[in-house]
């Protein structure tokens, strides 16, 4: 945590020294708020979980500054907006953990936490509730209650990996295990997937009608690899290629936003008419370029990297990329694939099916998501809106990847804590052993 606080104030400073020639004028309120929140978290988490893992909050935390020393860089005003936000996810992970005081329990709720999701997803497409597309600009997936505005997409996809948790652990041995026999071959009976594809076909739908691709991807990569951990079998993966590429074929063609980032991703210039939306992919790799190895240095990138829309929020990426250079964007690589890493560690030693099911998903849903906002700004796929976890602007990506820092927290604490029960009980067993071991050569 020291490191990281370290390396966030250096960037803050520096960040102030390259844009504005001085050291900032609120560099105390600034340290104070990092240093405070952050250790409140980690003496909360040692009191409610102190067996848990010491790698994921330091990493979230690092991940967390460093995107906000460029929002704050860009927009002041909206890095006031991410402060509350990081407060209010601070205040979520302490509540998640007192409240989930083991993730197993969870089980229980298996349909009813796939109700909750599927009506979170439902959420923007009512009337008076959901925010027209028109004023979004792009996919309708936000809400708004009062004067706050909100995607609840974000805390669905975290339900969304409970429920799958749940159905996969449960049919474990029947989706591994062909028993129906057509012709020559046996295959899976089809009456196990039914429920698994309704549920995992009706979000897509949503989504579909929410006019969105990056969360459709998402929730489908999450799906596919969860059911590969699952059963082992090469056959899902192979058949999930051929319906991915047939479902992107349709989407393509009878959806208009879709199709316009399919046109984006294979001729970003052809779109270019000065600066617009549609431009921003060309725009951040000429904000790529400018940065190449090690950076234009914090504070002092071209103004192109200003001109670029939505650059807080979906192209923070490239910001990162000019001012940090390549060194930068490995940085941030890095630290994506030690929180991941650390999250499969994490499944690995979970005593039930349940439970590792359910730390591998949370896992792998952060790994996907930061993958393909990254590869969609570097053109490897199409480019979606999703946000670059902890790095970007928004509220509820945010609260969201705070939520499953505390679930994984409390998992890894748990596993801790069912690991020295075991040996507790192979400690005593070993003691009875011997004791009848030394009455019987008595007798």
């Amino acid at each position: 945590m020291i490191l990281a606080w370290i390396i966030i104030s250096s960037f803050y400073v520096l960040a102030s020294l390259g844009a504005k020639g001085h050291l900032p004028t609120r560099l105390g309120v600034f340290l104070t708020f990092i240093i405070a929140i952050s250790l409140a978290l980690h003496f909360a988490i040692r009191f409610l979980a102190p067996n848990s893992s010491q790698v994921l909050l330091p990493i979230a935390t690092l991940l967390n500054g460093i995107g906000y020393v460029e929002i704050a860089r860009w927009n002041p005003q909206a890095a006031g907006n991410q402060s509350l936000w990081v407060l209010l996810s601070a205040i979520a992970l302490v509540i998640t953990l007192i409240v989930v005081r083991h993730v197993r329990d969870l089980d229980r709720y298996r349909y009813l936490t796939l109700l909750a999701a599927l009506g979170l997803l439902l959420l923007p497409l009512i009337p008076h509730v959901g925010i027209p597309k028109a004023l979004t600009g792009g996919a309708r997936l936000w809400v708004k209650v009062g004067p706050i505005s909100f995607q609840p997409v974000e805390v669905a996809k975290i339900l969304l990996v409970f429920f799958f948790a749940s159905y996969f652990a449960a049919n474990r041995e029947l989706l591994s295990t062909p028993t129906q026999r057509i012709g020559r071959r046996q295959i899976v009976p089809p009456r196990t997937l039914l429920p698994i594809l309704f549920a995992w076909g009706f979000s897509i739908a949503i989504l579909g009608a929410e006019n969105d691709i990056g969360f459709a991807m998402l929730l489908f990569a999450l799906f596919i690899s969860m059911l590969w951990v699952t059963t082992g079998l090469k056959t899902y993966v192979v058949l999930a290629i051929a319906l991915f590429g047939g479902g992107l074929y349709v989407a393509a063609h009878y959806f208009t936003q879709i199709h316009d980032r399919f046109t984006l991703w294979l001729d970003p210039w052809a779109v270019c008419a000065g600066v617009t939306n549609n431009c921003q992919i060309a725009w951040g790799w000429y904000s790529l370029a400018a940065g190449g190895v090690t950076g234009t240095g914090l504070g002092l990138a071209n103004h192109v990297t200003g001109y670029i829309p939505e650059l807080t929020s979906d192209m923070i990426f490239a910001a990162v990329g000019e001012e940090l250079g390549f060194l930068g964007i490995i940085l941030i690589l890095c630290l994506f694939a030690g929180f991941v890493g650390e999250g499969f560690h994490i499944a690995q030693k979970s005593t039930s099916d349940y439970v590792r099911l359910a730390a591998a998903g949370l896992s792998a849903l952060m790994g996907f998501q930061a993958f393909i906002i990254m590869a969609g700004i570097l053109r490897i796929l199409p480019f979606t809106g999703i946000t670059l976890p902890f790095v970007a602007y928004g509220g509820s990506s945010l609260f969201a990847n705070y939520l499953i820092v505390a679930l994984l927290l409390r998992i890894s604490d748990e596993n801790a804590v069912d690991r020295r029960g075991g040996e507790i009980v192979a400690v005593k067993f070993k003691k009875r052993q011997a004791v009848d071991d030394s009455t019987a050569r008595r007798l």
